[in-house]
C-alpha cells in the first residue's frame, strides 16, 4: 500500500455523497472518480496530536470553482 502525501493527485475510489460540490448546492453528488489533490493529512491540532476520522483533506476543482472534502486513506488511489 502506498503512502499518500501531501500534494499528491487522488482518486476517490469508493461511492462518497457529499452535498458542498459547487454546481450541486444542496443536493446529493457522488464525487467517486473525481480526482483532486491532497491538501493536508491531519494529525495534529494546535500542537496536540490527534486521531480524525477522516484525515485526508483534498481540494477539487470544478471549472473556475474548488471546494475541499475530507476522506479516509482507504477510500482514495494515487494517480500517477
Amino acid at each position: 500500500m502506498t503512502t499518500i502525501e501531501v500534494g499528491a493527485r487522488v482518486r476517490v475510489k469508493e461511492s462518497i455523497v457529499v452535498y458542498h460540490h459547487p454546481e450541486h448546492r444542496n443536493e446529493a453528488f457522488d464525487v467517486k472518480g473525481e480526482e483532486g489533490e491532497v491538501l493536508e493529512i491531519l494529525t495534529d491540532w494546535n500542537g496536540r496530536p490527534v486521531s480524525a476520522n477522516l484525515p485526508v483533506n483534498v481540494l477539487f476543482r470544478v471549472g473556475k470553482k474548488k471546494f475541499r472534502a475530507h476522506f479516509r486513506p482507504e477510500e482514495l488511489d494515487i494517480v500517477s
